[in-house]
């Protein structure tokens, strides 16, 4: 009700943006990217990401699906690293009921130091447990202090080599350091890049902390952890932290909740019928958005005949010059016709369709299955959906 929508700064990516009044506090709300991770592997994970590190917010709201904490927790953990002010809201705790799923909030905000709050989208009543979490921290009732995850002991001791350099930074905030020490490791340029953007720091001509660095990518060398490797000690320590989170908070009625899903799963992501389902799926689509709209455009088309019949017959009995009449006729509401009969059949069909195989879990599958063939050419594969829209509206 209160939302705005345009697209980030010379971006395509959607944003919304909200206010809200609660208690005696004003809230803009930024509703960002939704993403799994923040090792910005697309633009909406980067511009996540820049978000949260770089957007100045007060307090960072990661919503996690109830109904598989384990894989949310890997984008909580990249979100505390840069954050401290976090705070972890369960939805679909509904949903997660259904499948026999129990969650322990208050050991989850124990093991992870920061507010967990869980809500039902659906229900408002349990938003204002989230308004009240947010307005605690932003007052500074409730501070946060977020599981530093610990890594193994040979990177440790190479972010532990990097610290003091970064620590004479002039960086405002201090919690980045760490994360920054990760980042200067990893060797993404591209993060580097908006770091040193964003934070106003010259990488490349600080000397003394580019000796740090490679001191510390030496280090790592030495002990068998090369550039390719580094990245993935670190998602496998965040992945193994999640699960043991995970197995801890979480109690299943029924071990196997999720079996159906990932047969199904097997199914439409197997490399053998994952493409042939989905070809199959999409041209049902496709045949009923193009073939089926025919009828309703057909039936609207007549329609608007029969009216601008009844209008020619109107503007004679007022006299209407042949001019207005032409203006107002066979010009304005000629081309609303036309417009209308030809292009909202098709769209009425394909969207809700489109909206349906979303509710049912099966566009990420579609995504999933290619996403290699859209890497090959530097995209990925959530970019298949919209060219699947952008084929239908042509």
């Amino acid at each position: 009700m209160h939302q705005h929508t345009g697209n980030w700064p010379g971006k395509t990516v959607g944003n919304a943006i909200g206010k809200c009044s609660f208690k005696d506090k004003d809230f803009l709300f930024v509703d960002i990217p939704g993403t799994y991770s923040l090792m910005s592997n697309s633009e909406e994970e980067e511009i996540a990401r820049d978000y949260i590190c770089f957007g100045n917010s007060d307090v960072t709201v990661v919503v996690v699906d109830a109904t598989c904490i384990e894989r949310n927790l890997n984008l909580v953990f990249q979100t505390m690293e840069i954050k401290k002010n976090v705070i972890v809201c369960v939805n679909l705790l509904d949903e997660a009921t259904k499948k026999g799923i129990h969650i322990d909030l208050d050991l989850l905000s124990k093991k992870l130091g920061v507010p967990v709050v869980g809500i039902t989208a659906r229900k408002p009543k349990t938003l204002k447990k989230l308004l009240t979490s947010i307005y605690d921290v932003v007052l500074g009732k409730n501070v946060p202090a977020p599981l530093t995850l610990t890594y193994s002991p040979v990177i440790e001791n190479a972010i532990n080599l990097l610290l003091p350099e970064v620590e004479k930074l002039e960086i405002e905030n201090t919690y980045l350091h760490r994360w920054i020490c990760l980042k200067l490791i990893d060797g993404d340029n591209l993060i580097l890049k908006t770091i040193s953007k964003n934070l106003s720091i010259d990488f490349k001509n600080n000397q003394a902390l580019q000796n740090k660095i490679d001191e510390a990518k030496k280090y790592l060398e030495y002990n068998n952890i090369t550039a390719n490797d580094f990245r993935d000690c670190i998602v496998s320590t965040i992945l193994s932290e999640a699960e043991e989170i995970s197995n801890a908070v979480c109690n299943y009625e029924k071990q196997d909740y999720n079996e159906k899903d990932r047969k199904i799963d097997k199914i439409l992501t197997s490399k053998i019928w994952g493409i042939p389902i989905m070809l199959g799926f999409l041209g049902v689509i496709f045949w009923l958005t193009i073939t089926g709209a025919n009828y309703p455009s057909t039936l609207l088309a007549n329609l608007f005949g029969v009216i601008q019949d009844k209008l020619y017959i109107l503007f004679e009995l007022l006299h209407s010059p042949a001019w207005l009449t032409s203006l107002l006729i066979d010009g304005m509401y000629q081309t609303l016709a036309w417009v209308v009969s030809v292009m909202l059949p098709p769209m009425a069909i394909f969207f809700p369709l489109f909206t349906f195989l979303e509710d049912l879990g099966y566009l990420p599958r579609i995504a999933f299955n290619l996403d290699n063939c859209f890497k090959k050419c530097c995209a990925s594969g959530k970019q298949a959906l919209t060219m699947c829209m952008v084929v239908t509206i042509w």
